[in-house]
């Protein structure tokens, strides 16, 4: 009990130094207050330190960045802005960086409502989907918002090198996309799927996607933004 006071106290501490910094632009006392408060705030949502990759697979397996740079969490309702942030997209981990122990260390992404990265893209926790191989901790990006999301999945796996290298395997980038519709995954890999998903004809809705200029085949994630937003405007 003490703990989540604690934590409350800290939190409502938080948003009045931005609040104040906002107001009076010292972004340099904004800084100095964010680094007081986020080792204890990270105690409480933190999974343990992060394991560094092997040095034996050429490339990293990070998700647009591999060195730490400003994103966004929400938790609890809570915005924290200006968090650095670090998703491995090899092992689904999103990583942050404790500025006491000087540590690499992980968040718990049953904590996270959602993260985004600083390119802006944004990700969410979305549980359930246990027959998908590449599930991992069941983080995803979002391409939409309300009852019907448009999701990817940034994943990376590795592969043997055949030549003679100091590396013994690299990382290999993929993507799969999915529709999420009354608590369930539909996986997307061709236009087909997503009309099935949505359960609309395709023969109704083809030519006002077309007219939008999405294809699946060219660009899936505009696709299914375009398809989703088509069919909840009807």
């Amino acid at each position: 009990m003490r703990k989540i006071v604690f934590f409350i106290f800290l939190v409502s501490q938080f948003l009045n130094s931005v609040a104040f910094c906002q107001l009076a632009g010292t972004n340099q006392s904004f800084l100095e207050k964010y680094h007081e408060q986020l080792p204890y705030f990270q105690e409480l949502i933190t999974g343990g330190q992060y394991a560094e990759a092997s040095r034996l697979i050429q490339g990293d397996p990070y998700r647009y960045s591999r060195q730490f740079e400003e994103g966004s969490l929400k938790i609890n309702g809570v915005y924290y802005p200006g968090v650095p942030l670090l998703y491995d997209v090899f092992r689904d981990q999103v990583v942050t960086f404790h500025p006491i122990f000087n540590q690499k260390i992980l968040i718990k992404p049953e904590k996270i409502e959602s993260f985004s990265l600083a390119n802006g893209e944004r990700y969410q926790y979305v549980p359930g989907n246990s027959s998908y191989l590449h599930q991992g901790n069941g983080i995803y990006k979002l391409l939409t918002y309300g009852e019907v999301l448009a999701l990817v999945k940034h994943y990376k796996t590795t592969k043997e090198l055949r030549e003679l290298s100091r590396f013994d395997q690299e990382y290999v980038e993929k993507t799969d996309y999915f529709i999420y519709r009354n608590d369930t995954f539909y996986g997307i890999s061709r236009a087909k799927d997503a009309y099935l998903a949505l359960e609309v004809e395709p023969k109704v809705i083809k030519k006002k996607v077309k007219e939008a200029g999405a294809n699946f085949r060219q660009n899936p994630e505009k696709f299914l933004q375009v398809l989703i937003q088509l069919t909840q405007a009807e």
